[in-house]
């Protein structure tokens, strides 16, 4: 009986400590690149590395996770038809906060196929300065380099 009473007790008290789960939902226009740099590696056809750069705006946020603008930097290895991609994603809420992503995933050079990758929140200031959290984003780029996206995934504010 007193072992019983103990494993409850010890669950309870985690569930009491362990930060809530709360859901992210925001779809992000981003218009054409501010910064697009390539080289070819030359060890093969079709090999290079990008580094690009830009930004977006939240077409539509959770109210409870405002997302409003956001900058990102993005490193890029094409090799033959396909580009594997990570990078970074400073945004801004609304309130002026920001929170930090780091993102990774992998696409085909056919612009007319959706992408999708995997984020994580690494940190962020304000109210979200002990944010963490993970989920995907999938989406299309556009003929006119332009790019839509939806990301929805999971966070916690610790204490």
């Amino acid at each position: 009986m007193r072992k019983t009473v103990w494993v409850a007790f010890a669950l309870l008290l985690f569930a009491s400590t362990a930060p809530a789960q709360n859901r992210v939902d925001t779809k992000w226009h981003c218009p054409k690149l501010s910064a697009f740099h390539t080289l070819a590696v030359g060890d093969a056809p079709n090999h290079s590395y990008t580094i690009i750069q830009g930004s977006c705006k939240s077409t539509a946020s959770d109210a409870r996770f405002p997302e409003d603008e956001s900058d990102y930097t993005e490193f890029q290895e094409m090799l033959s038809a396909s580009v594997s991609v990570h990078g970074r994603m400073n945004v801004t809420m609304k309130n002026g906060d920001k929170v930090y992503y780091s993102y990774e995933g992998s696409f085909s050079t056919d612009i007319a196929k959706p992408f999708s990758q995997r984020w994580k929140l690494e940190s962020g200031t304000g109210r979200y300065k002990s944010i963490s959290g993970n989920g995907t984003c999938s989406g299309m780029v556009h003929a006119d380099g332009s790019g839509d996206m939806e990301c929805v995934g999971m966070y916690s504010i610790g204490k």
